[in-house]
């Protein structure tokens, strides 16, 4: 953070809004030539600072209709196992997100899938074929109330 000036956290702000936002676009809205606004965008995805452009897409739309949060228990905590859940867990396309979190359980996931029955086979034939899961605990979501891919910029 100490690198970025308040321009580059404009930049930022504006472009997780919209990345579809032109140079041309972003370079009034922070009161630059596109030039520099070009440079400087370049220089935050070779930093890192950008991670990627993404479409968001409507889950409601496309089929994926019931949101799971599943908190996950392993059996065992090793180095090993633990990577290897991290790997399985991966290559799952229902599981939206997933971290590894303190407390009673070791990860929650963030599943999405159609309907009840699709969370049913997910479970018994996916989640189940993974090794070493002690116990999975399913909350189901009724209504999203807030939904953001946004990172508070707090500097501006």
């Amino acid at each position: 953070m100490e690198n970025l000036d308040v321009t580059d956290l404009q930049l930022l702000n504006y472009l997780q809004k919209n990345s579809n936002v032109t140079t041309k676009e972003l370079a009034a809205l922070v009161n630059l030539s596109p030039t520099p606004v070009y440079e400087r965008v370049r220089k935050l995805e070779k930093e890192g600072f950008i991670k990627q452009y993404i479409a968001v897409l409507d889950a409601d739309k496309l089929g994926g209709e019931l949101i799971v949060f599943c908190n996950i228990t392993l059996k065992q905590h090793t180095k090993e196992i633990g990577n290897q859940f991290v790997k399985d867990i991966r290559s799952i396309q229902e599981v939206t997100e997933c971290y590894n979190i303190s407390g009673d359980y070791d990860f929650k996931l963030k599943v999405m899938v159609k309907d009840m029955k699709h969370y049913q086979d997910f479970v018994i034939n996916t989640l189940g074929a993974v090794p070493n899961i002690g116990s999975a605990h399913s909350t189901f979501v009724i209504g999203t109330i807030k939904q953001s891919y946004s990172v508070p910029i707090t500097s501006l």
